[in-house]
């Protein structure tokens, strides 16, 4: 007698892979790693259809598509299926939920590859940008070497907006929000381990590969889908796995860092105004009123990043970012 299908098990991770028959670096190209991001799930299914075609020939190493990367959340168009499959990323051994099933059937898929490029998009309106990870250090945190490699292939993929400082940011954000919420719940647990920030990118990074992601515009920006396109293409010339024209690179860079990384306290927690990512806004002003009164202004002049005026309390209402002093790529701002 056959048990009942539980509701996971309704879905599968579905991956497609290429392998062409000279030696090559590989690459995985990941799409709606949240679900109502659609842009990348788009533009790897087209990229898809010109290699089945011929239109693009595969000559070195290997490409790894996976579409949906969250097939509940691409199923209920929402971010989340249970929870955030871009944080706490990584194995369990004992699942508790949908993501924690993915990321166990997703890790061992990504420390396959040398290189990830993970397709998102932005509830906010905003052009294309790149999420960069740390330069080389043998810290505690993030210990990296390739750094030089990823800052190659960020100038390469087509926007000229980087930003950098996700993991340090939020290792420091997890200490301010353990000083505030009471243990109560998984999702307060999850959002207090200081595994926190890890998600596709930083594990990638932890086992020997290098990583970026492409946040392609608005959700519902038609150009989105292009963008993100244009993206796997780029990566493609640059690791030279096909003989296509080379990807231009971009010399007029815009690099910032993130600084902090601010949450939401109570329901009754507001902005000032609606912000849009990238907002500039000078040392003192006031970004949002808390709900005992208190205000919350910017530490110095920078920019407001990520605004999220429906945050659920105890989690990132919005982040702060300064121009950054990295020299990307060997390319002066």
């Amino acid at each position: 007698m056959s048990s009942a299908v539980l509701p996971h098990q309704r879905f599968q991770l579905k991956s497609f892979a290429y392998s062409a028959l000279d030696a090559g670096p590989s690459l995985i190209v990941l799409g709606a790693v949240h679900g109502n991001e659609d842009c990348g799930t788009k533009a790897i299914h087209r990229v898809m259809a010109e290699l089945d075609s011929g239109e693009l020939q595969l000559l070195r190493g290997r490409i790894t598509f996976v579409p949906i990367t969250n097939p509940l959340a691409f199923e209920k168009g929402q971010r989340n299926g249970d929870r955030n499959l871009n944080r706490n990323f990584r194995v369990t051994d004992e699942p508790h939920d949908f993501e924690d099933r993915i990321a166990n059937a997703l890790c061992p898929l990504l420390a396959d590859h040398d290189v990830l490029l993970d397709l998102h998009s932005t509830n906010n309106p905003g052009e294309p940008f790149i999420m960069l990870g740390p330069e080389n250090n043998e810290g505690d945190l993030q210990p990296f070497a390739l750094a030089n490699e990823e800052e190659a292939l960020a100038v390469r993929l087509g926007p000229h907006r980087i930003v950098e400082g996700w993991l340090c940011t939020y290792a420091e954000g997890v200490k301010h929000r353990m000083a505030y919420t009471p243990a109560c719940e998984r999702s307060h647990l999850l959002n207090t381990d200081p595994s926190y920030g890890v998600g596709t990118t930083e594990y990638t990074r932890a086992h020997g590969g290098y990583s970026l992601t492409l946040e392609c515009g608005q959700h519902k920006d038609v150009t989105s889908p292009e963008v993100a396109y244009q993206g796997v293409r780029n990566a493609i010339a640059c690791l030279n796995l096909a003989d296509v024209p080379p990807a231009v690179v971009q010399t007029d860079l815009e690099v910032l860092k993130i600084s902090r990384v601010i949450d939401r306290h109570h329901a009754d927690d507001v902005f000032t105004k609606t912000w849009a990512s990238f907002d500039p806004v000078k040392a003192g002003e006031v970004i949002g009123t808390r709900h005992d009164g208190s205000l919350e202004t910017a530490p110095c002049d920078g920019f407001v990043l990520f605004p999220n005026p429906s945050a659920v309390p105890g989690n990132e209402w919005f982040y702060f970012a300064q121009l950054s002093e990295r020299n990307v790529g060997g390319i002066r701002k």
